[in-house]
């Protein structure tokens, strides 16, 4: 949901603060639930085993207190996610870049930080984008495993009757690609993929909520999973490995309704990479990942 918020007269608030640590544990019973969650055999996840890249989200999650939840619900990610009076959050991008293997049963050390805040004046009014990074590195090592980016949208409030759900545009045209998957994030997988990662943010899980305050027309997918639906089309449908991730956010996508995936390869000097898309059900670009090699 970037397109049309990005004007100038933007402020840098805040540069890169310290980060907050400690230590997680890659647990065999929770990498076993996300397994389940998506319909594959928890009992061949075995301790020692890879953590397939892409579930680090549940290494992600804050224990954040209920007191200190935005009122969106939202509880940040291992740091305090800022109000400035900008009630409404979506995930705008992240990036992700994997340096080695998290093996289950692991302990981890986590780094997570605010790297920057920036508010900007758009024609919608004041907005602000937060960039959260973590680096997550075995107990056992110095060097990291995996270092994420992601890159929220702070918004202001809807205006008065904006809720109940926005006009959607008309159809277009199927996509076209070399690999091709359709998806249906039901209000289980979304309650599931929420609890495994501590996610209260309203839009997710309160359909009251995401129509009359948010003004969407339905509970939202959450932008990490539809991340996680992309990289296991990568990992169990084209047996790709990747060893980086660009993702942009631009459009919602709902609950109940068809995601039409698609991948193509693109070979260059570098060892090649691939793009994945992920359309909604009208065919509209919602998501766009870049992966390397």
């Amino acid at each position: 949901m970037t397109q049309n918020l990005m004007h100038p007269q933007a402020t840098a608030d805040a540069g890169e603060s310290a980060a907050v640590q400690r230590e997680e544990t890659c647990a065999l019973s929770t990498v076993r639930r996300v397994a389940a969650m998506l319909d594959l055999d928890p009992d061949g996840v075995l301790a020692g085993q890879a953590l397939p890249r892409g579930w680090q989200f549940v290494l992600l999650g804050a224990d954040t207190r209920r007191s200190a939840l935005r009122g969106d619900g939202f509880p940040g990610l291992g740091v305090p996610m800022p109000d400035l009076g900008l009630p409404r959050l979506m995930l705008g991008s992240r990036t992700v870049a994997f340096h080695g293997d998290i093996p289950v049963g692991a302990s981890v050390v986590r780094s997570s930080g605010l790297q920057s805040l920036v508010r900007k004046t758009t024609a919608s009014g004041p907005m602000a984008v937060v960039k959260i990074a973590h680096t997550l590195r075995l107990a056992s090592s110095s060097e990291p495993a995996l270092v994420e980016t992601q890159t929220y949208l702070l918004l202001p409030p809807r205006p008065p009757g904006a809720g109940a759900g926005a006009a959607e545009a008309a159809p277009a045209a199927a996509p076209q690609a070399a690999h091709l998957k359709t998806a249906v994030p039901d209000e289980t997988l979304l309650f599931q993929y929420s609890a495994l990662g501590f996610n209260s943010h309203r839009i997710h899980l309160d359909r009251d909520h995401a129509r009359t305050v948010e003004g969407f027309p339905d509970l939202v997918v959450n932008g990490g999973l539809c991340t996680l639906l992309l990289t296991e089309f990568l990992r169990r449908d084209l047996g790709v490995v990747p060893a980086a991730l660009s993702v942009r956010h631009l459009a919602p996508l709902y609950c109940n309704r068809p995601v039409t995936l698609t991948a193509d390869p693109e070979p260059d000097a570098s060892g090649g990479h691939w793009r994945l898309k992920a359309y909604d059900d009208q065919n509209h670009l919602a998501v766009e990942m870049e992966v390397k090699l």
